[in-house]
This record gives structure tokens, sequence and C-alpha cells, in this order.
């Protein structure tokens, strides 16, 4: 038993409030524990040079740690963008683009934003969850404005974190697993289970195949059930 009271296999309790950025064209609040962000997609016409040149439309990300999101106040990115911050943002984008069909939004730029008012652990995940959402919702508004003439998600996608912690393997853990992980790993996958983004790093010792194959199956477990509740808000 792990000392939130979970079991090994456990997500932590989600929560998610949907347009609650009415401004956006589709918004969730998510919280994942003490996990909290604000993922919100804008819908836009500025489409990058090599979408034009394809015919194609694009999605984009930024991703951002508010000031007070963390015990230690951490500094706005206002001249220099952190480089966790690019790393992520790129990985959420990423994640995104892999299950819709860009040639189905000719001149549409969606930018999802991920905005972590709490961090608990879980944030790149949580925002590749929450940020399937938002984009899920925006799409579907954007077919009722008839900005676009067919559905362009191919598929879901969400991804959840997994660990070593004191030689047992955890399900999403939140920042003090994370802290005291031996080995520690973000797995993304779409809706038929393949996998879409896996990094995984040796933090105090090195881990097998076996283990490797461990932590992938757990977290196959834990996104079929993130999954499961993303349907009931899209």
């Amino acid at each position: 038993m792990r000392d939130s009271g979970r079991n090994n296999s456990q997500l932590r309790d989600l929560k998610i409030t949907g347009d609650f950025c009415p401004a956006a064209h589709g918004s969730v609040l998510l919280e994942m524990g003490n996990t909290r962000l604000i993922c919100a997609a804008s819908v836009g016409d500025s489409v990058p040079d090599h979408a034009v040149k394809r015919g194609t439309g694009w999605i984009t990300a930024e991703y951002c740690l508010l000031p007070y999101s963390t015990p230690r106040r951490t500094g706005r990115d206002l001249y220099r963008r952190d480089g966790r911050s690019v790393e992520i943002q790129r990985l959420i984008a990423r994640a995104l683009r892999s299950v819709v069909d860009l040639s189905a939004m000719q001149n549409c730029l969606v930018t999802v934003d991920c905005d972590v008012l709490q961090a608990d652990g879980g944030t790149r995940a949580a925002a590749i969850t929450g940020g399937y959402i938002a984009l899920a919702r925006a799409v579907k508004r954007m077919r009722g404005e008839g900005l676009l003439a067919e559905n362009p998600l191919r598929d879901t996608v969400a991804a959840v974190s997994v660990g070593y912690v004191s030689g047992e393997l955890f399900l999403d853990l939140d920042f003090r697993e994370d802290s005291r992980a031996e080995v520690d790993m973000n797995v993304v996958m779409d809706g038929a289970s393949n996998l879409i983004e896996v990094q995984g790093t040796a933090e105090k010792k090195s881990f097998t195949k076996n283990q490797m194959d461990s932590m992938i199956e757990l977290a196959e477990k834990g996104i079929r059930e993130l999954m499961e509740i993303q349907k009931k808000y899209i």
C-alpha cells in the first residue's frame, strides 16, 4: 500500500470540469489527485508555411507551470522559454497530431494551451489526457460552426506515468513518489493501445526489458481507464 492509500495499480482520483474557459473553442479543468491544470483549445487560421504547402491544418501546444504551481515559485517564461517546458509542449503536440487527420483541417490552426495550476507529479501525462478532451470539444464546436466538413479525429490519445519506487511498480506517480523513483516512465497510447511515445529513465538504477514490459503493461491498464473517463466529456 502506498503512502496515499492507493494500491500500486490505482490511478489518482480524476475530476474534470468542461468548458472551464468559455472563450476557447474547447476547454477543461483537469484535477488528477493534487495535480491541477487547465487545457484550452483555441482556433485560428495562421497555419505554418509547411502546412499551407501541403494543404493541411496544424495542431500545436503550449505548456506552462504557473508561478504558484510549485512549493518554490516557478519564474515566468517572459523572455526565454524554459527547456523543460518546450520539450513537454512538443510532446503534447506530437501526441495530439498522431491521432488527427490534418488534411481534414485545411487552413485551421488549433493551439492547445496547458497551464498547470498545481503540480504534484504527472503533469505532462495529465496535459496530454486533458489536451485531447479540449481538442475533441473544440472539433465538435468547429463542426457545428461549419469550420470543418468532417471529423478529423481518427482515434483517442491519453498518457500516464509509471515507475519503480523502493522496488515496487506504481501507476500514476505523484511528486513524492516520482522524486524517490529508481525508474520512471511516461507512456502515451492511442485507443488501440498502440504506443505513441515512451519516455523512460533510470533515475537511480538500470532496468531490465522485463521490467520495461511490466511498466508498459501497467500503463496500458491506466490509459484504458483514462480513456473511458475521456469519453464522458467529449
